[in-house]
């Protein structure tokens, strides 16, 4: 069985990156009989000029609504009053990703669903630490960290090697850090996608053999 790493740049307050996600996950439960599939979430800030409380915000996106709707996502637009900056959202992702890449999609899950579905403010430090320790980490640790300057620049300086890399929308998929595909497409694109990445290791392996 052939393995392909996705990483996926996303923001967890793109709201195209919560249906990428899902309609991902439909591809990957499309091919995982013949493919395995790693994925790694890398950060990406929509509104990095957001102060840290966040921004006012209240508009409704219908088609987004019906959108999600078709891949198990409840968008609750009424309820997202703040617009929040994510460096610190990012930030849990990295530390979930050090435990695992387990840990790392249930924090990921749950901050897309806070925001999008529960109007919950994904940059309070307490919505954050609650996540944490949904996902399966230590909430003292996480807390500690939150409230230290730690990984802040990592974070800033991986967004801006995505941006020189040619990411300038989100959700953005690199497959094998070498193919790319922009937007949240459907299901079936990506698992195409996956299944012509998949076919060519193949035939470039057995050409090697």
């Amino acid at each position: 069985m052939e393995r392909i790493t996705i990483d996926v740049v996303s923001d967890v307050v793109c709201p195209w990156c919560y249906l990428g996600k899902a309609r991902l996950e439909l591809a990957i439960a499309e091919v995982q009989d013949e493919i395995g599939v790693d994925i790694n979430w890398r950060p990406y800030r929509l509104n990095p000029d957001y102060p840290r409380e966040g921004v006012d915000q209240k508009k409704a996106h219908k088609m987004l609504t019906d959108l999600g709707r078709e891949v198990g996502i409840a968008f609750d637009f009424e309820a997202i009053k703040i617009g929040p900056n994510t460096l610190d959202a990012h930030r849990l992702i990295h530390w979930a990703m050090i435990e695992g890449r387990e840990k790392q999609d249930k924090a990921v899950a749950a901050l897309f669903k806070a925001n999008f579905e529960e109007g919950r403010n994904v940059g309070d430090h307490a919505v954050l630490l609650d996540i944490a320790e949904k996902a399966g980490l230590d909430r003292s640790v996480i807390a500690s960290l939150l409230a230290s300057d730690a990984d802040r620049d990592l974070i800033v300086a991986e967004i801006k090697a995505a941006q020189e890399m040619g990411v300038n929308g989100v959700p953005f998929f690199i497959f094998d850090q070498q193919y790319a595909v922009s937007g949240a497409q459907t299901p079936d694109v990506l698992a195409n996608a996956l299944r012509d990445i998949a076919k060519a290791k193949a035939e470039a392996r057995s050409g090697l053999n």
